[in-house]
């Protein structure tokens, strides 16, 4: 196992899986007037925090839970919080996307714990 000295040295890749599911509000909306509200709301909060990755994969024909997985990544898991703040300041957050779940996670995090090389 690395010593504390090794481990507070790494750099820590945070990933997080947002689910989250569109509401009639969202699907009532006309495809362009979508992309309006993610080029005039959205994109700025990321230009905002490049440090923050964010990638969108679509699921609603595979899960009645959510419509959505969103995943962010960043090293700097306080610019992450800002993001989800200024989300939650927005219609993205309960008007046009109910957030169902929030999973945290470490890239490798076993691997950084047991000095290994990652699968």
């Amino acid at each position: 196992m690395p010593s504390d000295q090794q481990t507070r040295t790494k750099e820590l890749k945070f990933t997080f899986f947002m689910l989250v599911k569109t509401t009639p509000t969202w699907l009532k909306l006309k495809p362009k007037e979508r992309f309006d509200f993610l080029g005039k709301e959205i994109e700025p909060i990321l230009r905002k925090h490049p440090e923050v990755k964010m990638r969108f994969f679509d699921s609603e024909a595979y899960s009645g839970n959510y419509s959505d997985v969103i995943m962010w990544e960043t090293n700097q898991i306080e610019k992450y919080q800002s993001v989800v703040e200024l989300l939650r300041e927005s219609p993205f957050w309960d008007t046009y996307f109910e957030i169902k779940e929030i999973i945290p996670s470490i890239e490798n995090a076993y691997a950084d714990h047991y000095d290994v090389k990652p699968f």
